[in-house]
């Protein structure tokens, strides 16, 4: 059998009927989303198993939608100027006296840097302890875990991300995975909560640096159901405003304070 794509003229115009197609899991390009009042910057929903990855200046605001229940979207953070700060899990829990994260909680970079802080949070159910699913765990739940398979895991996800911006394997910390939750129980054990929770939960970021934000959606490390169950993320930004001196959150405590006047600091120059 014949392809309708087997020559260079008929690949040319199938393509070209393919224009304007549209899909649940793609990118909006020009970038535009109904329901935000401002300049957006990046509009894509990531399909259940994907990765996306965007630079965002400083003051954008980023929200992730859960829109069917059963996303899991692990994020990785860098200073888009300077890569080799990024994200450190630890910091923001241990500086913050915190197991969980939430509206006003801030995430921190391994300079004592605030990245990104939390506006608003619809879930309530995020992870900062277990890190990213890879083709090992992947593979003892599932039969397999290869990157390009039907079973692909974040850590190679990431891989493919962080990539694109010259980092590579080693370049990848710690994650945060938002939407699917664990709690730490009273001997030390974590007990997972990976749902499926009630569809279109939200979390709205702001962008307290210039940043690298990568994202991967594949199930959380610990879910311990037998299919490979995650559904589509989407991820909407627009043009903020830098936070004012008098913002709440950047004056809620003084650990927090004192993070925000060291990213004050570094654009003061």
């Amino acid at each position: 059998m014949t392809s309708a794509t087997d020559n260079v003229h008929a690949a040319r115009d199938h393509a070209r009927i393919m224009a304007g197609t549209k899909v649940e899991a793609m990118p909006i390009v020009p970038a535009s989303a109904s329901d935000v009042d401002g300049d957006v910057l990046w509009e894509e929903t990531v399909e259940a198993g994907g990765y996306t990855s965007r630079r965002l200046g400083r003051g954008s605001r980023l929200r992730l939608v859960d829109l069917h229940g059963d996303s899991c979207a692990s994020m990785l953070i860098f200073n888009a100027e300077c890569p080799t700060e990024r994200l450190n899990v630890a910091d923001t829990l241990k500086v913050q006296w915190t197991a969980y994260l939430g509206t006003g909680k801030l995430l921190l970079s391994d300079m004592g840097r605030v990245m990104m802080s939390i506006l608003e949070d619809e879930a309530g159910t995020h992870d900062a302890f277990c890190g990213a699913s890879n083709e090992s765990s992947n593979a003892r739940l599932y039969g397999d875990g290869k990157n390009y398979g039907s079973h692909s895991n974040a850590r190679d996800r990431f891989k493919l991300a962080v990539s694109k911006y010259g980092l590579g394997r080693k370049d990848i910390h710690p994650c945060i995975n938002w939407f699917k939750g664990v709690e730490i129980a009273e001997n030390g054990s974590i007990e997972p909560n990976t749902g499926p929770f009630q569809a279109g939960r939200s979390v709205v970021l702001r962008a307290e640096m210039d940043l690298i934000v990568i994202f991967a959606n594949c199930p959380h490390v610990l879910d311990s159901r037998a299919d490979y169950s995650v559904t589509p993320l989407r991820l909407t930004a627009w043009r903020g405003d830098v936070t004012p001196d008098d913002d709440p959150i950047r004056n809620a405590t003084p650990e927090g304070l004192r993070a925000y006047l060291n990213t004050e600091d570094y654009f003061r120059r």
